[in-house]
């Protein structure tokens, strides 16, 4: 249904992306990510590597590393896919939040809400350096 392949928005060193492999419907689950949580206080060490640009809350006192494709949406503020965390499975569960057309890439709000504009950490490394 889903694969990994090269992203033309993706301008990280790696620039890959999650597409359809087929249409999919609105609704209809892509992906169940398993999750690898950790202490907030450990965090500090994330910090000091790339995966910190990777990882998600879970929860109040956690943070995690999602297995599968998880890490690997790339994000919109106006976005196709949508996730919810399934704290009972430890995953993280995708979900079409509209259709989306064979080989269109699948994108997520890394704010967690769809309609959050806030501006993200890169976006605010964009607007100081200018």
């Amino acid at each position: 249904m889903i694969e990994v392949k090269l992203s033309s928005i993706s301008d990280g060193d790696l620039n890959r992306g999650v597409f359809a492999k087929r249409d999919i419907s609105k609704g209809e689950l892509v992906h169940e990510a398993p999750v690898l949580p950790y202490p907030n206080e450990e965090h500090e060490h994330i910090e000091k590597t790339f995966l910190a640009d990777y990882v998600f809350e879970y929860g109040i006192n956690h943070t995690a590393l999602l297995l599968g494709y998880g890490m690997l949406f790339n994000h919109s503020y106006t976005p196709n896919t949508i996730y919810e965390i399934n704290f009972d499975q430890h995953t993280f569960d995708f979900y079409a939040y509209k259709d989306i057309k064979a080989g269109e890439e699948l994108l997520i709000n890394y704010n967690g809400e769809v309609e959050n504009d806030t501006p993200l950490w890169f976006d605010k490394e964009d607007q100081s350096e200018d």
